[in-house]
């Protein structure tokens, strides 16, 4: 049931390779059907031990992603109070023009 190396031998599951989208794919999997890691690996044909250690791999980089993803979020953040900041300062400024011009009669 295993792969054939060129000498007709089977390949050992271990010297495997499976692309980055198969794996993405296989925790995909995993995830979205809520079935226990063993079943979906036999479905798959991979080890639990594989694709426990591939959904480690994923859960580490989405948090890196994530935190990257967070740090963007808080520039962002105070990025947009400076903004709002400054934008209450002009209302006050033209509140403040307004009142003077209305009291002077708008001339």
């Amino acid at each position: 049931m295993g792969k054939q190396n060129t000498s007709g031998g089977a390949v050992p599951a271990s010297s495997r390779r499976y692309s980055p989208e198969f794996k993405r794919d296989a925790v995909a999997l995993l995830h979205s059907s809520g079935r226990a890691i063993a079943a979906v690996a036999k479905e798959i044909g991979v080890s639990d031990v594989t694709l426990a250690a591939w959904a480690k791999e994923q859960a580490a980089g989405n948090s890196t992603e994530a935190k990257a993803a967070a740090e963007a979020e808080r520039k962002e953040a105070i990025e947009l109070r400076k903004r709002i900041k400054e934008l209450e300062q002009e209302i006050e400024i033209l509140k403040r023009f307004t009142a003077y011009w209305v009291k002077e009669g708008g001339q």
